[in-house]
């Protein structure tokens, strides 16, 4: 018996990365997969519920989901992911609709709990251990995309403990790959088309410490590096106080490590730092920015904030804005503080109000709009590689990314070209013009 399969993946691309393996051993019994939710017998719900946002879009489209079952053909209707990790309780008691909960730890198993929920007779199943094995990343995944840029999750879970932050409990502690299971998967992704392996983990930076007892993130990069077909390595989510010498000098010699950082620092006050359970103060955060942009011209630093703090005051706040005016991030995120239960930070005194806390994001915000357009037009004039990522609606235009720009992220580039280019190209482009925060340019011979 065949029976086809979807999946809808919500949240980031770790994530991404957990449906395309469980298609990808989905693919290889009894499944026929689909992009069709309204054909499919059988359709997973990949949820995130890292924050409050990502937790109601979850449960929105799991609900929205269950309607299939009255129009359509959805016999089973499966939740898996972070959400089906922290609330199975909950989704089984007031969803009955659902018919299989996998949590972060059994994602493994996800053929036999298919099999068991369409067999002869079928039954309502519930999967959620305790996240420890990471062996199930040795699966081939299924790629959803064929684009010239793909994720490679090089580690699971997290063991920084941030008060904020529900992430240890939903994924375990930080668990890295081994070197030859990440460059098998490298090399797939190679041979698949990707000229670009974006390295992702909680803390790319704390790979191999519980395997090899130090970080080896540069070894990494220098293996995937001798990979045919690899032409761009870009990491994500370093963490400050992880971004040693070693690993700057490797920006500075490889030229496929692009000169890119994702630097989350959540914030500037020491105080809120301290709160947060963070291990780099503002001191140590200033030092580290100056240097990387004195040792590795034309970095592009990237970071997330967290406003509405509990305990955060005006004055915490002003600290915060008056970092960012001076520093200067290319690229920024900004959060209004997620109370989430069962973190540290849920009991603390002092909450801050909503509206509040979302003023001071907006606040942000309307700073790094100013930032970040002054430092666009820095870059008016010069010429970048591109990687190019397809053609716009208009026709006219192609569009990609140089190392500045992240995938799904950051704005992209868009160029016209006097000869034609394809997918997964190289070209050098000259930004001629900023259109807000994408930048315009033309197509330069080699």
């Amino acid at each position: 018996m065949t029976v086809k399969l979807a999946c809808i993946s919500l949240g980031c691309p770790k994530n991404l990365i957990d449906s395309e393996i469980m298609l990808g051993m989905l693919k290889q019994g009894m499944c026929e997969i689909t992009t069709d939710i309204e054909e499919a017998d059988v359709i997973i719900v990949n949820t995130c519920a890292f924050i409050n946002d990502a937790k109601e879009e979850a449960v929105d489209t799991i609900l929205e989901t269950a309607e299939l079952k009255k129009y359509g053909k959805l016999k089973v209707l499966a939740v898996t992911g972070c959400l089906a990790q922290r609330y199975r309780e909950e989704i089984v008691s007031e969803i009955p609709e659902v018919d299989l909960v996998l949590g972060t730890g059994n994602i493994a198993e996800i053929q036999k709990a298919i099999e068991q929920c369409i067999g002869e007779k079928p039954e309502r199943r519930v999967f959620t251990d305790e996240p420890r094995d990471i062996g199930y990343l040795d699966n081939t995944r299924m790629l959803s995309s064929s684009g010239p840029s793909q994720y490679l999750k090089i580690a699971e879970g997290c063991s920084n403990h941030c008060t904020y932050c529900v992430i240890p409990r939903l994924r375990g502690a930080y668990r890295s790959r081994t070197f030859e299971s990440i460059v098998k998967e490298a090399e797939y992704l190679a041979g698949s088309g990707a000229k670009e392996l974006v390295l992702v983990a909680q803390d790319v930076s704390r790979y191999g410490e519980d395997l090899y007892g130090e970080s080896r993130i540069v070894d990494l990069v220098r293996m995937l590096s001798d990979i045919d077909g690899v032409k761009w390595i870009r990491l994500l989510y370093c963490y400050p106080e992880r971004i040693t010498d070693k690993l700057t000098e490797e920006f500075k010699r490889n030229p496929k490590l692009l000169k890119y950082l994702d630097i989350p620092i959540q914030h500037a006050s020491d105080k809120i730092l301290k709160l947060m359970g963070r291990k780099c103060g503002k001191n140590a955060l200033a030092e580290l920015l100056t240097r990387l942009r004195k040792e590795v011209p034309g970095i592009i630093l990237r970071t997330s904030l967290i406003t509405g703090f509990p305990g955060e005051t005006e004055e915490d706040f002003g600290i915060l804005v008056d970092f960012i005016k001076k520093y200067q991030f290319d690229r920024l995120g900004v959060f209004a503080y997620s109370r989430e239960e069962g973190t540290p930070a849920y009991a603390m005194k002092n909450q801050v109000d909503e509206e509040v806390k979302l003023q001071r994001r907006d606040r942000i915000l309307a700073v790094q709009q100013d930032v970040a357009e002054a430092r666009l037009k820095k870059r008016i004039g010069k010429v970048y590689e591109v990687l190019v990522e397809g053609v716009a609606d208009d026709g006219i235009f192609y569009y990609g990314r140089s190392y500045a720009e992240a995938p799904d992220i950051d704005p992209v580039i868009y160029f016209t070209s006097p000869d034609p280019v394809e997918t997964g190209d190289f070209v050098m482009v000259k930004i001629v013009s900023a259109d807000g925060t994408d930048l315009i340019g033309h197509r330069q011979e080699a």
